[in-house]
């Protein structure tokens, strides 16, 4: 599976391990920009390589959708998305 905007990850190294962030940008075949909009804000994404990512099957549509077009995406939606994952992953 590759990589897509909005896609939920997982970081598996560094000091970040174990964090779930959002790709908001795809450098190349091996680089990705994440960002959780608090610690990682979106005005400065980590660039993370993909082989130190767990890639979950979760896309955040409405977040993918907006950074496809160039419309801007703040920290509190990212923070708000990924929230409202938790809701729906503890029920």
């Amino acid at each position: 599976m590759d990589t897509v905007l909005g896609q939920v990850v997982f970081s598996k190294a560094g000091r970040d391990a174990g964090k779930r962030f959002v790709v908001v940008g795809i450098v190349d075949s091996m680089y990705v920009l994440i960002s959780d909009g608090n610690l990682r804000r979106i005005e400065k994404p980590k660039k993370k390589k993909k082989k130190h990512l767990e890639l979950s099957e979760t896309v955040i549509e409405s977040i993918g959708n907006r950074l496809l077009t160039g419309q801007k995406v703040s920290n509190a939606d990212i923070r708000k998305a990924l929230a409202e994952l938790d809701g729906t992953m503890n029920s």
